[in-house]
């Protein structure tokens, strides 16, 4: 039930949307790097064990270690496209971050646009399955804000079917579905550890996949395509042999990228990962206070929160209200508090310029759903620092504003 308290928030939260992740401890770990005698600093051997580190935390066979949660997605849809180059479709969500969808459109694949679960915020899992033609030549899944978006059927359903899934965690890390870790399921999932997020590396993203033949492909992917980046010796000897008119060390498999990253930010994605889980803990513990005590009848509290992992507080309008919406809104602000509207993508991305010009101005109405998020969503920061004292003040502040 939510609180009853009567007294009035103070004036001022000062609630940041995020705090900063990066630790005292993180940064003597690059201190104590950079003290080395002629330290590495490109890509080496603290990037191979953070990939093998989250590996072992996530459950999955091989990681690669990017640039960026953008890269990842990137780097994923690149490889499928090698699989088919004629291209085809795509099932992406309209509530997700930008380069989900900007990759498959670069990688020359067509978007199709399934709504939300309002629960979740992440596709409808039976949207998706009415969607898949034979053109379909994957699900891009985004786990939307640390919730679980996966279901047995759905799961069973793209097996029978011979879908690939790829996982979008960047919103996610700890998560579950089943006691597994979300971004253990699909054929790929793809990882971000920007500034906001459960786990910080500054910047930074990771592939991860059980499938040996993605995990070369990535690694080729991150670094120009050449064939000296694979792990396998078999392999790299496949090509000297095939193509013995060139270098071995620079044989050229894909026309790719660089999208590596750098032993500085990998030293502190191996120091963050110690802590990671305790920090998830509190922010669950602080995310499942928030709904406890926020007025149900004004706000959306029935999330489908088993397994989820939260480095945000969601919330929703329960019923479209424009006045309540800005209520809303100005009461955040006075009380500094810090938010996104629309939850972190910004909203419905139907409604964004680069889908306008593809797809015209009123393809935003096929996701009604998500086009109430856009207008009457928003997310607030969730931190493990964050005191339970000014989570119950946030609530009567957001409880009183309905009339």
């Amino acid at each position: 039930m939510p609180t009853t308290k009567s007294a009035t928030a103070p004036a001022k939260l000062n609630w940041p949307l995020m705090k900063n992740n990066i630790a005292r401890e993180d940064l003597n770990a690059v201190i104590d790097l950079l003290q080395q005698d002629d330290p590495i600093l490109t890509q080496s051997k603290n990037v191979r064990a953070f990939e093998e580190e989250w590996s072992q935390w996530l459950g999955v066979k091989h990681s690669v270690f990017v640039n960026s949660g953008s890269s990842a997605n990137l780097v994923t849809i690149a490889a499928l496209k090698e699989l088919h180059p004629e291209g085809g479709e795509v099932i992406v969500p309209a509530i997700t971050w930008v380069s989900d969808i900007a990759a498959v459109l670069h990688c020359g694949f067509t978007p199709v646009f399934a709504d939300i679960d309002p629960r979740t915020l992440s596709m409808d899992p039976d949207q998706i399955l009415a969607k898949i033609t034979s053109r379909t030549r994957a699900v891009f899944l985004t786990h939307v804000l640390g919730y679980n978006a996966l279901t047995r059927p759905l799961l069973n359903e793209l097996e029978a079917r011979g879908v690939p899934l790829i996982e979008d965690v960047c919103e996610s890390h700890g998560a579950t579905f089943e006691d597994q870790k979300l971004g253990s399921f699909g054929w790929a999932s793809n990882f971000s550890f920007y500034y906001a997020h459960h786990l910080s590396t500054i910047e930074g993203g990771m592939v991860c996949t059980n499938d040996e033949n993605l995990y070369e492909a990535i690694r080729m992917f991150r670094a120009h395509g050449m064939v000296r980046e694979m792990s396998s010796d078999n392999k790299k000897r496949d090509f000297a042999e095939k193509f013995p008119d060139l270098n071995p060390d620079f044989i050229f498999a894909f026309p790719a990228y660089n999208v590596r990253s750098t032993e500085i930010n990998a030293v502190i994605g191996r120091s963050q990962l110690r802590r990671l889980d305790d920090n998830n803990q509190r922010r669950t513990a602080n995310f499942m206070l928030f709904l406890r005590n926020l007025d149900p009848t004004l706000y959306r509290t029935d999330f489908r929160t088993e397994g989820s992992s939260n480095y945000a507080f969601t919330l929703v309008l329960k019923e479209p209200d424009p006045a309540l919406s800005d209520r809303v809104t100005t009461a955040l602000r006075a009380a500094g508090v810090e938010f996104r509207r629309g939850t972190a993508g910004g909203g419905n991305q139907l409604r964004q310029p680069y889908l306008r010009r593809l797809l015209g101005d009123d393809a935003w109405k096929q996701c009604p759903k998500a086009d109430h998020v856009h207008f009457y969503g928003f997310y607030i920061g969730n931190y493990p620092t964050l005191e339970a004292d000014r989570i119950l003040q946030l609530c009567d502040l957001l409880n009183g504003l309905g009339r």
